[in-house]
């Protein structure tokens, strides 16, 4: 089995942080997005890994994951020109994934599950069918979706699920859902999916959309199978949920320390400490994770942050936020619920007369005390 990783994309919705990185390398627990799905793939025992990329955030993706080597993988890398749709994926991958049955995933999406459970029910459904027996219908399943309970279906593609659990009817966000069931980015095809994204038409948006390429299979006699999540699910492509995320995988942690504290520090809970920090006279509360080079002075870091690599936070307070590399955070009585880009600084101003002073760029979203 290969898998697909989906990797392209704008991310419009975390603007401005897109505008200069791709959001699959925006980090959860200090670590990129991307690479618990890779990470998930070779656990599954997944090792020929198809990535997607944009041409505008493609090189910068090359460089962190690298030939894949560091996750025990192998990847080809294929460029999707234009945005058109996650079946449109599919069709380009179609020389690398050849006739095999392979695993594709949204490379925004974090799952507590993990896909080796998921990758083996499909294929022992797929081997089933090899050996039928004596009155029983063991149709191989062309296609087996992951599902989730949500809250507004409408918003989301929801499957029909029939008596014997297979997949039914599969509708894009309808007005009346046929269930609360919506479709999580992860999907299990074998090669006959190619046929499917082969026959659909471009949606009113303009895009080859995957719901369609499995409702074709429905309506052509295909299995569909399904599974309903276990954990949580979410899609990190928008700021609170991507805090939601690192609040869920923070819960995670064993502690670890490695940096320098000072006997004026105290260090609370599950908290990973890199090589290189330095706390002096500042409370650091877990769950958090300091990156390596990082310097904490006269500082309280709470709950549920992640601070990455060469930060500097002085005479702060910080919760429940995320610090991208490089950047510096002073004087500054709390900042919380943030998400704050590389190199950026966020500074108290003494100059007269008092004022909010600020340099943004495109997209940004400020809330003032």
């Amino acid at each position: 089995m290969k898998g697909l990783i989906l990797s392209g994309g704008a991310g419009t919705r975390l603007r401005p942080i897109t505008h200069t990185s791709a959001k699959q390398l925006v980090p959860i627990a200090n670590k990129p997005i991307l690479f618990y799905g890779i990470e998930d793939m070779a656990a599954a025992g997944i090792v020929d890994i198809g990535i997607i990329i944009a041409p505008a955030t493609g090189d910068e993706i090359r460089e962190h994951v690298g030939d894949g080597s560091q996750f025990g993988v192998r990847v080809t890398w294929i460029v999707q020109d234009e945005p058109l749709g996650l079946a449109h994926c599919v069709l380009i991958a179609r020389d690398f994934l050849g006739d095999d049955d392979f695993v594709m995933y949204l490379g925004d999406n974090m799952l507590e599950q993990g896909l080796t459970e998921f990758v083996e029910q499909f294929e022992g459904a797929r081997h089933a069918a090899t050996e039928p027996r004596l009155g029983e219908d063991h149709a191989a399943p062309a296609a087996q979706i992951l599902l989730a309970t949500v809250d507004d279906p409408t918003a989301f593609g929801v499957a029909e699920i029939g008596p014997d659990g297979e997949v039914v009817q599969l509708v894009e966000k309808p007005k009346v859902p046929p269930s609360d069931l919506a479709l999580v980015g992860v999907y299990l095809f074998d090669s006959t999916i190619h046929t499917a994204v082969a026959s659909i038409e471009p949606s009113p948006r303009g895009e080859l959309e995957i719901t369609d390429a499995i409702q074709w299979l429905v309506a052509n006699g295909h299995r569909v199978n399904h599974e309903v999540l276990v954990g949580w699910w979410i899609d990190t492509g928008k700021k609170d949920p991507l805090l939601e995320c690192n609040r869920l995988v923070l819960d995670t942690l064993k502690r670890r320390i490695e940096g320098e504290i000072d006997a004026d520090s105290m260090v609370d809970g599950r908290v990973v400490i890199e090589a290189g920090v330095k706390i002096v006279n500042s409370t650091i509360r877990g769950p958090a994770v300091i990156g390596a080079g990082t310097i904490i002075e006269d500082s309280y870091v709470g709950p549920y942050s992640s601070i990455a690599i060469g930060c500097r936070i002085i005479r702060s307070e910080i919760d429940n936020s995320v610090l991208l590399r490089r950047s510096a955070v002073t004087d500054i009585p709390r900042l919380t619920d943030s998400l704050v880009g590389r190199d950026t600084e966020i500074t108290k101003g003494d100059a007269r007369p008092r004022a909010t002073r600020v340099m943004l760029g495109d997209h940004c979203h400020v809330v003032i005390e």
